[in-house]
């Protein structure tokens, strides 16, 4: 029997289509419910289904924290508290109850029956309790675009960008699943010609295709982590929307960055694809010229070889709008988190991290509205006809992305929100 749960050639007793973003290489944590037991409660999935842990853990054939509960929970944060060795042991056991050649949950009808959840019955949830949100800039090729758009007779990189992993601390109180509606946020903003700002309800919104690292494991305030350590504290990676109002940005950043522009909503895939079910596809990221500082250097591959997708519905049809690779980014999650920490910054089990905007090198390969319209001024046609240059209300953004093995392929499912109009501001 093979022991490696990421091997190929494993197959589960449950069919799993070719193209299907969950098979027995996968097994991403989420937590969902059922109008039957509405109950939070977490699963994995696989093919169609969902497989109950909770209900594992209550028959005993799953004890990850021996005799205590945690997969009976409304979050995955307690499990990600037992550390990567658990993880390890957990999802090769997960993977064993599975495999079509073992027979524990294969043939025992009524554990099957409590157990597998048609996916399409089951409601799904925050996969985490969001303990802190940090948003970095990371793409070269993405800051270089917003540099030549608004420093056109300047360098495109600020002077510190090659040198540390740019962020900001966003909310975590707006982190919302997959399916929520993100509303259009209102703020200030100030018209080129105009003397004083107006208040109102942003008219450039935008989306920003990113991953997101769910940290598992916590550091000691005051205590920095090497770039092993980083590696090590990550349980998984979500897809990630951070939205983004274009025109409250620019006149509320100066001097301490963004702020209601991106607070207002931060859309996750539903599914936590863990790093152990990711590792088959480390790749070298862009060569870094200067040099990282030590605490920085990188010591093998660190990024990873995920393709993703944005499609954009107007009405009825979608346009696919950009394909691009988490592959680009030039600073890689692990020194996003060893920087994080490297002044004595506590994170937290839940916390999570923005890789920010995608973008790759062609034009097809931007990551979001700003850059694809060029801050509008070469507005997108889509499938319809309808032209846009940023969000309407009604429109559906949908994120997608999966890396692809010998026979299968890891996958996140969907990251989608519609745009609502906004609420009048109080009087």
């Amino acid at each position: 029997m093979a022991s490696n749960p990421s091997d190929p050639s494993l197959r589960s007793f449950i069919e799993v289509a070719p193209n299907s973003d969950f098979p027995i290489q996968n097994l991403p944590f989420g937590v969902f419910s059922t109008e039957s037991s509405p109950n939070k409660r977490v699963g994995v999935a696989i093919g169609d289904f969902v497989l109950d842990l909770a209900e594992l853990e209550a028959r005993g054939s799953l004890t990850p924290a021996g005799d205590a509960r945690v997969f009976d929970c409304a979050s995955i944060n307690p499990y990600m508290t037992l550390g990567p060795k658990v993880w390890l042991q957990t999802r090769a056991r997960i993977s064993e109850l599975l495999r079509s050649n073992v027979a524990t949950l294969r043939d025992d009808k009524s554990l099957r029956a409590a157990a597998l959840v048609p996916r399409e019955k089951a409601t799904l949830h925050l996969p985490i309790e969001v303990m802190g949100f940090t948003d970095f800039y990371s793409s070269r090729e993405h800051a270089s675009n917003v540099g030549k758009m608004f420093r056109p007779h300047g360098e495109p990189l600020m002077p510190n960008w090659l040198h540390m992993p740019i962020g900001y601390n966003g909310r975590a109180s707006t982190v919302v699943v997959s399916g929520t509606p993100a509303r259009r946020p209102n703020g200030q903003t100030k018209p080129p010609q105009a003397n004083a700002p107006i208040q109102g309800a942003s008219r450039r919104l935008d989306f920003e295709l990113e991953m997101g690292v769910v940290v598992g494991q916590p550091n000691q305030i005051g205590t920095p982590v090497s770039m092993a350590q980083a590696q090590e504290m990550i349980f998984g990676f979500v897809l990630l929307n951070d939205w983004s109002a274009r025109d409250i940005q620019p006149w509320e950043q100066p001097p301490l960055g963004p702020f209601q522009a991106k607070a207002f909503a931060t859309s996750i895939s539903p599914w936590v694809v863990t790093r152990e079910a990711l590792a088959p596809f480390l790749v070298d990221g862009p060569q870094q010229e200067p040099m990282p500082l030590p605490y920085l250097s990188r010591k093998g591959p660190q990024n990873y070889d995920i393709s993703l997708e944005v499609g954009l519905r107007v009405g009825g049809a979608e346009t696919i709008i950009s394909r691009t690779n988490f592959k680009y980014m030039y600073w890689s999650s692990a020194q996003q988190l060893a920087h994080h920490a490297f002044c004595g910054c506590a994170m937290r089990v839940g916390d999570l991290l923005g890789s920010g905007t995608i973008s790759g090198p062609d034009k097809h390969e931007r990551g979001s509205l700003l850059e694809l319209s060029w801050n509008g001024a070469e507005p997108l046609t889509l499938e319809d006809g309808a032209q846009r240059t940023f969000l309407e209300d009604g429109d559906t953004l949908t994120l997608r992305g999966h890396a692809q093995g010998d026979g299968y392929r890891i996958g996140f499912g969907e990251c989608s929100g519609t745009i609502l109009p906004p609420v009048p501001p109080p009087r």
